[in-house]
């Protein structure tokens, strides 16, 4: 029975020690997940100000510029996959990744070659886990994404949809993200960044509205070139910014449920514990009862 009782308070303390940690994690995942969701909603009035910009120029300049341009024969596609840095956020990287696997697989069977771009140590531990190739990384920033490191995603993006197909160019690019919705739900989407659909989803501008007229200094052309690797950076942005509320959601949601099962063990080995010392009192007073009653009896 002392045995038992020890093993039973070893765990009690295994598992307090484990609640302290996932409780410090869950408290500092609430944190973070309101200044992420500030930064979304801070994102969204300039994009929504360079998207209206761009549509104008490509609206009412008619020039075909080659980002927004279909290409004749799509042989091959990057895909960018944005995950996490770290893991215990729940299937936040894991849905992506099966998402990103389920669009990989549309592709090639629409005899298309994938060319992966990944954000995040799950993505880069998933694929080498598995020996398989990608073009390039970026990791060490999924909680707290910056700016630059999206303009340097959509600048390696931009340049491989402008490359040749014979020099290793892609036709078109998609990006694999968790789109932030509200606090309980984050769902993975697949957004095709290029060649771009200008006017799109929630950032289109109303019907209601009329776009303004623009004069272009030099041309409308140069006007695009500057405006369009702009506009894919901030996409990228808003969706690196959206992924990480995400993945700090259900961090949150991930910890407070491991703190909450470890506060079950805990009454459970508590229970556990209670029983094993009820019983092995219940011996003693019986091995003390019949100790008396075998001196009672022999005297």
């Amino acid at each position: 029975m002392g045995a038992q009782m020890r093993v039973y308070r070893q765990r009690i303390r295994s598992v307090q020690a484990t609640k302290k940690i996932t409780r410090a994690m869950e408290l500092i995942a609430a944190s973070r997940v309101v200044k992420a969701q500030q930064r979304v909603r801070e994102s969204s009035p300039y994009a929504q100000a360079l998207t209206r910009a761009v549509s104008a120029v490509a609206t009412f300049s008619n020039v075909d510029h080659p980002l927004t341009t279909e290409h004749d024969d799509v042989r091959r596609a990057a895909v960018l996959v944005v995950t996490s840095d770290r893991g215990l956020a729940g299937a936040y990287s894991s849905s992506v990744l099966k998402e990103s696997e389920r669009l990989i697989g549309d592709l090639r069977a629409a005899g298309k070659e994938v060319v992966p771009y990944l954000v995040g140590r799950k993505a880069v531990g998933f694929y080498k886990f598995r020996k398989r190739d990608y073009a390039d990384e970026w990791t060490g920033f999924t909680d707290q994404p910056t700016f630059e490191v999206a303009r340097e995603i959509g600048d390696a993006l931009v340049a491989a949809f402008n490359q040749d197909y014979a020099e290793g160019g892609v036709d078109e690019v998609h990006i694999v993200f968790t789109r932030f919705v509200n606090m309980v739900t984050q769902e993975p989407d697949v957004v095709r960044m290029l060649p771009l659909e200008v006017v799109e989803g929630e950032e289109a501008p109303d019907e209601d509205d009329v776009l303004p007229l623009y004069e272009f200094e030099p041309s409308a052309e140069q006007v695009l070139d500057a405006l369009l690797p702009k506009y894919v950076g901030a996409r990228i942005y808003n969706c690196l910014l959206q992924a990480a509320a995400s993945e700090l959601a259900s961090r949150q949601k991930a910890m407070k449920s491991a703190t909450d099962n470890a506060e079950e063990l805990i009454k459970k080995y508590t229970r556990l514990a209670n029983q094993a010392r009820q019983a092995e009192i219940t011996q003693e007073i019986s091995e003390i009862v019949g100790g008396a009653s075998a001196l009672a009896d022999a005297s």
